[in-house]
C-alpha cells in the first residue's frame, strides 16, 4: 500500500499554513507504517506530479474557504471531493487539481481521495496561526489518523 499524506500552504499567511503545520505537528507526535509518507508540498504544483503518482490514497491537508465558521474543520471524501475541485476553495487548489488532472489523463491517479481542511479565521501576513486555528489542530490531527486508520495504516503515536 503507498499511502501520501500532502500538506499543502504558505506559511507565511496565516492561517493558508495550516496544512503545513498539521502535517508537522502529525510528524513530531506520530510514527507512519511502511508505505505511508508525509509530504510537506508547500505551495508547490505541478513538480509533485511524481511524488503522487499511482497512490493507493492521498489525504490532503490544507486551509478551506467552504462557507463554514471561522476555525470549522471539514472532511471532504468520496463524492464530495470532485466538487471541491469545481469551485475555487483553497489557493493551492488550481495546481493540484492540474496535477491529479495531469495523472488522471495517463492513468496514475490516486485510487482515493481525501480532503482533510479547515475554514481560515485569518489570511494576514504572519508566520503563526491564528489562536482559533491553532486550537483545533488537534482535530485535523486526529481526523487524518481516522483516516489513515480506516485504510489499514495505523500509526504508532510516539508523543
Amino acid at each position: 500500500m503507498r499511502i501520501v499524506v500532502l500538506g499543502i500552504g504558505n506559511i507565511l499567511l496565516t492561517d493558508e499554513g495550516v496544512g503545513v503545520r498539521t502535517i508537522e505537528r502529525i510528524g513530531e507526535r506520530w510514527r507512519m507504517p511502511e508505505g505511508v509518507e508525509l509530504l510537506d508540498g508547500g505551495t508547490c504544483g505541478m513538480e509533485m506530479l511524481e511524488q503522487l503518482e499511482d497512490l493507493d490514497a492521498l489525504i490532503v491537508v490544507d486551509c478551506v474557504r467552504c462557507r463554514q465558521e471561522p476555525a470549522t474543520p471539514v472532511l471532504l471524501k468520496d463524492e464530495d471531493v470532485p466538487v471541491f475541485f469545481k469551485t475555487k476553495l483553497s489557493p493551492h487548489q488550481v495546481g493540484l487539481s492540474d496535477v491529479l488532472a495531469s495523472l488522471e489523463f495517463v492513468g496514475r491517479a490516486p485510487a482515493k481521495t481525501v480532503i482533510v481542511g479547515m475554514q481560515p479565521v485569518s489570511m494576514e501576513l504572519g508566520m503563526e496561526l491564528s489562536p482559533a486555528v491553532a486550537a483545533r489542530l488537534p482535530d485535523l490531527e486526529a481526523m487524518v489518523i481516522a483516516e489513515l486508520n480506516e485504510l489499514g495504516a495505523a500509526p504508532v503515536k510516539i508523543a
